[in-house]
């Protein structure tokens, strides 16, 4: 936004400091004049000695116009000096209460430039300019975080949608070449290609739309999400040899029923996938907490480190142990769930299990409770 150029803060302080020391001054000259000089006669004083005064009235009694000769230039010397010292110190204490309003300023234009990584660290004791510097630099570690996250996303994405598409080109190369090949094989393949090519920009969709936030919350119950999403891959389940046991409770949470049913068929879904090959376990729960509802889905598998789980959240990352296969998915289910976990303000934990598999815990908020109705209403 462009503005007209005007009077620098520095200088409306200094101003502020020096008007105020004047202020100050002028007060005190008042109260001079109405505390003493209003005592001091505006005529000169006659005393006869044999009054017997003399011991209460000696010397000579001031007279008020020859005291304010007197005391008018020296008050107005005191003045001058109060506004020049009010201006010289004002300038000065401006300038070091504002300095590290100026590193804050240089810092932001640094960031508006593109350059994420520069820090103010104000130091000093807590006051009102650190605790700004502290939230700016925290707000700079996140907006840097998440530009590298959204490039690295653009990235893989671009990476995993090239895939299927070079295979298309490749398939459709070798029908233009070959009359000779099996047309029916080639459209197969294909048709599989495009569904995985499909597959991965509906997860990029969904991933988006619970990184924006925009649903309607309303109160839904884990459980049966966890119901319906269990019925739907329990044929993935069966040909996989996975055994999939449910427990729990009634746990209402707050949120979008689309997105929530989405999370919940993605951790069952990445349970049944990465399991063992064969007498694989799912273990899905339900259970309410303090003014949170609890989802937590645990599978058997190989044995996995804490630092590659701690990547799994990542987009298109998935750990060494796993192999891509026609179930694997587009490396975007833990990454959805993470998303939707943080668009509803919950908590996201993914845990190894001792003997192999993973343990995900997803704790959203409840709904608010509603106002108790009086027997009036």
């Amino acid at each position: 936004m462009d503005r007209r150029p005007g009077t620098s803060v520095r200088v409306k302080l200094t101003l502020s400091y020096a008007g105020f020391l004047m202020f100050a001054g002028l007060l005190l000259l008042a109260a001079v004049w109405l505390f003493l000089l209003r005592h001091v006669p505006d005529r000169a004083m006659l005393i006869n000695p044999d009054d017997g005064l003399e011991g209460d009235l000696k010397g000579v009694f001031p007279v008020r116009s020859a005291l304010l000769g007197v005391f008018a230039p020296k008050a107005a010397a005191v003045l001058a000096f109060l506004l020049v010292f009010g201006l010289v110190g004002g300038w000065v204490l401006a300038g070091r209460m504002l300095a590290p309003l100026t590193r804050i300023t240089d810092a932001t234009r640094t960031a508006a430039k593109g350059s994420l990584s520069h820090r103010i660290r104000l130091p000093g004791r807590k006051d009102e300019f650190r605790e700004l510097a502290d939230a700016f630099d925290t707000m700079l570690a996140r907006l840097e975080a998440h530009v590298a996250e959204q490039q690295r996303f653009a990235a893989n994405a671009s990476h995993e949608l090239r895939t299927p598409l070079a295979i298309s080109q490749t398939l459709l190369d070798v029908a233009r070449n070959d009359p000779t090949r099996d047309l029916d094989e080639i459209l197969d393949r294909l048709h599989a290609v495009n569904a995985r090519a499909i597959d991965l920009t509906e997860a990029l969709l969904v991933l988006s739309r619970a990184t924006q936030g925009s649903f309607t919350r309303e109160p839904v119950d884990l459980s049966l999400l966890v119901e319906e999403a269990t019925e739907t891959l329990l044929p993935l389940a069966e040909k996989r040899g996975v055994t999939i046991e449910t427990s729990g409770d009634i746990a209402p949470a707050f949120g979008s029923q689309a997105l929530l049913l989405q999370l919940t068929t993605n951790l069952v879904h990445n349970a049944i996938v990465h399991n063992l090959p064969d007498k694989g376990m799912v273990r899905i729960e339900t259970r309410t907490g303090p003014d949170t509802a609890v989802l937590t889905v645990e599978n058997s598998g190989e044995k996995l480190s804490p630092q590659a789980v701690a990547t799994l959240t990542e987009p298109f990352r998935r750990a060494t142990e796993r192999i891509r296969n026609d179930h694997a998915g587009a490396g975007l289910g833990l990454a959805i769930v993470r998303r939707i976990t943080e668009a509803h303000d919950g908590s996201l934990t993914l845990t190894p299990r001792a003997d192999g598999g993973l343990c995900v815990v997803v704790r959203l908020p409840a709904p608010p409770a509603l106002p108790r109705r009086t027997p009036d209403q």
